[in-house]
């Protein structure tokens, strides 16, 4: 099946949107908040879940994601001095952890191209909650260089990996990601991923009308037993650069439908608070769930907006702090940092921060009228990390 593009004119200085300054008063003593774990947002959510990117570059140039034609050789990457080191990166997390966070994502771009990423993991890895538990630490990854480096991951700390793969089909999947890389290096590298025990592994679809819901079927028969959680993603208008349109958007529903058709599911319930994916297992003979068959998942952020129950904040590569995936505006920890701002000075923006955040794009998204100017000021995946 052919995709459909649209046209598109993309200022290029908007991917990276505008960030705000830590305020001085957030600095004073009279205004610090004291981490207990337990830090609450304006609607009761708590932070559980920090998102790091490592990197804005990848080598596929996915067309919901960055497509060719928007990065090109040409495109201005950010400098090696404008990332946040892995010191840095450590320094912010540990300070994150102390708010609450039990859960960190490395992303990127593709966080395998940052030279040494095992040191960072490393790191990472070291940390402990204030009740002394390690944290649940996981990369996502495109899988093209994972076959090579699933070894060391381990062996720094990582715990398990995501994987992105929008189709099985090699033709579907060399134009998609187009550079021609092919289906089985991926394959190879989950293969690999799993062998080391970098796992549950999930494995994340993102679905687009046209362009790959042929692939939905396939990818859940070939999944299903493997102890992999397959997750359908509904195609997200992030950013401004992939020409989204909501008649790409193949609903969860009706994943579910396609697949129930031929392999039966039963729902299940969520395995942990703010989990984005609604989970599904498949049905034995007598319509009772089977473990040994496995699970999928599908993420419903266009449809069933999840907001409510949102604990996630994202570190992009040069240390800005954004507080959702749909953001136009973050904060930048970056400059603060540098600037010989202590630990208790950290910690007390972070909670200032996040106790301000009110964000709820998914859930106004159907109410808001079309704003070229403001989604044009959104940041983009690829910057943000996913």
């Amino acid at each position: 099946m052919s995709e459909r593009f649209s046209p598109k004119v993309i200022p290029l200085v908007e991917a990276r949107p505008s960030t705000l300054a830590v305020p001085q008063a957030w600095q004073e003593s009279a205004n610090l908040v004291a981490p207990n774990g337990l830090l609450s947002d304006t609607r009761g959510r708590q932070l559980r879940d920090l998102r790091i990117s490592v990197t804005d570059r990848c080598n596929f140039r996915c067309n919901y994601c960055m497509p060719k034609e928007v990065f090109d050789k040409d495109h201005p990457y950010l400098p090696h001095a404008s990332l946040l080191s892995f010191e840095e990166i450590t320094r912010l997390a540990q300070q994150f952890v102390q708010h609450g966070v039990q859960k960190i994502r490395l992303t990127g771009g593709e966080p395998l191209l940052r030279k040494h990423i095992e040191v960072l993991i490393g790191k990472l890895a070291t940390l402990r909650t204030p009740e002394g538990h390690p944290l649940d630490l996981t990369l996502t990854t495109n899988g093209s260089l994972l076959q090579r480096m699933a070894p060391a991951l381990k062996a720094a700390g990582l715990q398990r990996v995501t994987v992105s793969l929008d189709a099985l089909d090699d033709a579907v999947f060399r134009r998609m990601n187009d550079v021609d890389f092919p289906v089985a290096d991926v394959l190879a590298g989950i293969d690999a991923a799993h062998r080391v025990g970098l796992g549950p592994i999930k494995i994340n679809m993102v679905v687009k009308r046209g362009t790959n819901d042929q692939e939905i079927l396939p990818m859940a028969r070939h999944f299903k037993g493997s102890s992999m959680v397959l997750r359908f993603i509904e195609y997200m208008d992030v950013g401004a650069t992939n020409g989204w349109r909501m008649d790409d958007v193949v609903p969860s529903a009706e994943v579910i439908r396609r697949i129930q058709a031929e392999l039966p599911l039963v729902p299940l319930e969520a395995s942990n608070p703010g989990e984005t994916a609604q989970r599904w297992g498949y049905a034995d003979a007598t319509g009772v769930y089977d473990p040994q068959a496995g699970e999928i998942g599908v993420i419903s952020s266009v449809t069933q907006a999840f907001c409510h129950e949102c604990n996630r904040a994202r570190l992009t590569t040069e240390g800005q702090l954004y507080l959702c995936l749909f953001a136009n505006q973050g904060y930048d920890l970056r400059s603060f940092l540098r600037g010989n701002a202590t630990d208790a000075a950290l910690s007390n923006a972070i909670a200032h921060i996040w106790s301000g955040r009110a964000d709820r794009y998914s859930e106004l998204r159907g109410a808001m009228a079309p704003d070229p100017g403001t989604g044009a000021r959104r940041v983009e995946m690829s910057y943000i990390g996913g």
